[in-house]
């Protein structure tokens, strides 16, 4: 059986100038993933791109897989920032307002280097990048059933876990889908309509009886 490649930073940068050497060996493996691809990206040529010695980067990661799991860190950190405020901005509004805002969210969450969350998505082996998208993922439900149970009263009888795994799942895969896979058709306009449609799926499920009254606000 092939050993798992160690994935936790050997150190953590506690100085300025220790911060940035690892800033910049994270932001270096971000951009060879984006230009050269996952095979490409060596702890000498991450080292290289960084402008630090091969030396430098082994004393904080031990390989360029624990660099992977950094990047997809701060990618899952920067996007969590805009999911949070989102969440904390509909708390109190009424479940149609607050999935449109949610949906127009995950979208404008997905545009974040969308051409790095490819990468991630795509190349990176699934061990890899499991166990980042699972804390993410479970994050992301928690937050979403906090807000269902806060509105219990405007669904239909329903699981709130299950609510929130449909609910956040559906947002996600039609998020993804649209900004990896269509990015080209993604106009604004483009944007607003699938804003809508997919707030008629997620409003229908949670509330069906209140589909007919749904349109672009």
């Amino acid at each position: 059986m092939a050993r798992k490649p160690a994935t936790k930073p050997r150190k953590h940068a506690s100085q300025e100038r220790s911060r940035a050497t690892v800033d910049a060996l994270v932001e270096a493996t971000a951009r060879i993933l984006v230009r050269e691809g996952y095979d490409k990206a060596s702890t000498n040529r991450i080292a290289e791109v960084a402008g630090v010695s091969v030396g430098s980067l082994y004393q904080y990661y031990p390989g360029k897989e624990a660099l992977v799991v950094a990047v997809i860190d701060r990618h899952n950190r920067d996007i969590m920032q805009v999911v949070r405020r989102a969440l904390a901005e509909v708390a109190s509004q009424p479940i149609e307002k607050a999935v449109r805002r949610l949906v127009a969210v995950a979208i404008e969450a997905h545009r974040i280097d969308p051409k790095l969350h490819r990468v991630l998505a795509e190349q990176i082996p699934r061990p890899g990048r499991l166990e980042n998208v699972e804390a993410f993922n479970r994050e992301t439900y928690a937050l979403f059933r906090s807000y269902l149970e806060g509105h219990s009263d405007e669904l239909r009888m329903v699981d709130l876990g299950l609510a929130a795994f449909v609910c956040v799942t559906s947002i996600e895969a039609l998020a993804h889908t649209a900004v990896l896979h269509r990015s080209e058709k993604l106009s604004d306009e483009a944007v607003a309509t699938l804003v809508d449609e997919a707030t008629r799926l997620v409003v229908g499920y949670l509330m069906p009886r209140k589909i007919k009254s749904l349109g672009r606000r």
